[in-house]
């Protein structure tokens, strides 16, 4: 029996954890009867070269999850328990393929195709480019390992369990939406009650939720060009009146087309690609609009907290009046995307629909991970985190500009005040495209900007480069590999 458990002991889960993973897997999947004897403690510690010990304390582990039990004087026996509840598998043919029958005409019944929309495409194993350029993830180098590891088993606490494991239906950690009321938002100019927030699971919920509250078929809703794609996909599904508002070196261009939309989306303080920042003039001019021409603005706040070339501008709702603007904040750029909290504020008659709706999707967010990221806040890290993300992306980009100075002189980089990547306008006979093609084969990564675009005008000769997740070190290098891989396909 000691085939079926092939133990690595470089691996972190440890060898204890591994035997009693690979034993209660070999139950559940049958391969090991309900009555079989396991080897005695001495027998298998002998096969699998471990030390008793090891194998005593992954079966006592074992016998309390009620995988086996021990008969005296006999030994361990697998339990007959364990598969009593587990459903009759039928491995016939016909039960395998049943999902992919043609009986169902999906095309037909499916009413919405996300899958059609033109989404940001990012290769999955992006940390395998020693020149990855790629915009969104964070630097592992930074990440707070052991303060997110204290702020987590305290949240494993026997209280703290007994907070977060109930079902909490629509409320939000208390705590997390103390310290997202008094120490994130009053660094934007914001001082709002807790009832005016909403935690969202990331901002890409928030958004989602947000146009789903305001849009319906006859809504015309304005987006920024080049803007955010996800925010084009989500606000087609509700919608097929998109309308383009223009983007120039100062933030988005105060058109005539403002005047039709009944919402749009704004990344005033770095504009989503382009990193500029909105002047105080046009936000003061686009909030005075959104009352005249009566349209809601949702304020997506990215990666305000990492400008680090001036004293950063305050959100826009800080100057709202009206109380025309939804804000949109997230930890994903400061803290890891992959943790996936973010958080709405807004008039609470907004709030109050918005938490409705989020119930009906999925009542709340994880609420463990919400009590960890509020420890997280409560305790300073965020703050330290902050200074050391700043620094980085500082020097950063410092380097960056130099090697495009070096490298690539005559293409221009679009103005900004800090954050996490550059926009990037070749020449007109540039296809960033084929750039992208080319050089993912020798190792960089970048992002081609046409994505971008809602309008059929869609400029090829610009791209995107982040900079938080590649080594400083590969910066320059990884322009002069871009600098000759466009000579090449210009010439």
């Amino acid at each position: 029996m000691d085939f079926l458990f092939k133990l690595d002991r470089n691996n972190k889960r440890g060898l204890q954890n591994q035997l009693r993973d690979k034993i209660s897997a070999a139950i559940l999947e049958g391969r090991i009867a309900p009555g079989t004897p396991l080897p005695s403690s001495r027998s298998l510690s002998e096969r699998l070269g471990i030390a008793r010990n090891t194998v005593m304390a992954a079966y006592e582990t074992l016998q309390d999850d009620e995988f086996i039990i021990s008969r005296e004087r006999s030994g361990y026996y697998v339990n007959d328990i364990v598969l009593e509840d587990k459903a009759e598998q039928n491995f016939s043919a016909n039960t395998k393929n049943s999902l992919e029958s043609e009986a169902v005409d999906w095309s037909s019944r499916i009413t919405f195709k996300a899958t059609k929309l033109r989404n940001i495409v990012k290769p999955a194993n992006w940390r395998d480019y020693e020149y990855c350029f790629v915009y969104g993830q964070i630097d592992p180098l930074l990440f707070p390992v052991r303060h997110w590891r204290e702020c987590w088993r305290d949240a494993v606490g026997v209280q703290e369990i007994s907070d977060w494991s109930q079902d909490l239906i629509d409320r939000d950690d208390s705590l997390l939406l103390e310290q997202i009321r008094t120490k994130l938002l009053p660094r934007r100019g914001l001082w709002v009650d807790e009832d005016q927030i909403l935690v969202t699971v990331g901002a890409q919920n928030a958004l989602y939720t947000s146009l789903r509250l305001m849009l319906n078929e006859k809504s015309t809703f304005g987006i920024e060009e080049p803007g955010y794609p996800d925010v084009r996909n989500i606000a087609l599904a509700f919608t097929k009146k998109v309308q383009p508002l223009l983007v120039d070196n100062h933030g988005v261009t105060l058109s005539s087309a403002l005047k039709g939309c009944d919402g749009i989306y704004l990344t005033p303080s770095h504009q989503s690609p382009t990193t500029v920042t909105l002047n105080e003039e046009r936000r003061k001019e686009i909030l005075e609009l959104a009352e005249e021409h009566d349209f809601l603005i949702i304020e997506d706040d990215y990666e305000a907290e990492t400008n680090f070339n001036h004293k950063p501008l305050p959100a826009l709702m800080s100057d709202d009046k009206y109380g025309r603007v939804i804000y949109v904040g997230s930890l994903s750029k400061t803290l890891a995307p992959g943790l996936r909290l973010g958080y709405l504020v807004g008039p609470k008659a907004f709030i109050d629909e918005a938490r409705a709706l989020r119930r009906l999707i999925m009542r709340h967010p994880a609420a463990n991970n919400q009590r960890a990221a509020a420890y997280f806040l409560a305790r300073g890290h965020h703050e330290s985190l902050l200074r050391a993300l700043i620094k980085s992306n500082k020097s950063k980009r410092h380097r960056l500009l130099e090697s495009m100075s070096n490298y690539l002189p005559e293409w221009r980089v679009s103005p900004n005040q800090g954050g996490s990547s550059i926009w990037v306008t070749g020449p007109t006979t540039l296809d960033a495209r084929v750039l992208a093609q080319k050089c993912l084969q020798r190792g960089v990564l970048l992002e081609p900007g046409n994505i971008h675009y809602v309008s059929g005008h869609r400029p090829y000769n610009r791209f995107r480069l982040g900079y938080t997740s590649i080594n400083e070190n590969s910066i320059e290098e990884g322009i002069k590999i871009i600098s000759q891989v466009a000579k090449g396909i210009m010439q």
